[in-house]
């Protein structure tokens, strides 16, 4: 895939960042940081060739509270 969609939302004193492709996330203490991590957590996904279906509208709301 080309590019991802990424939602990121301050949780307490770190940042985290969700993939809607994918549902996975990344944690920082920046929001830099953290979508650097998620991009480290999807590579290694690929790396395995694993793949996940996109999150729900229910999980992205989850996410979202």
């Amino acid at each position: 895939m080309d590019f991802y969609t990424v939602v990121i939302k301050k949780s307490a004193q770190y940042w985290v960042s969700l993939c809607l492709e994918n549902g996975l996330v990344g944690q920082g203490e920046t929001p830099d940081q953290a979508i650097n991590k998620l991009k480290e957590a999807i590579e290694s996904c690929l790396d395995v060739n694993s793949y996940s279906s996109p999150i729900t509208i229910g999980e992205l709301h989850e996410f979202l509270i």
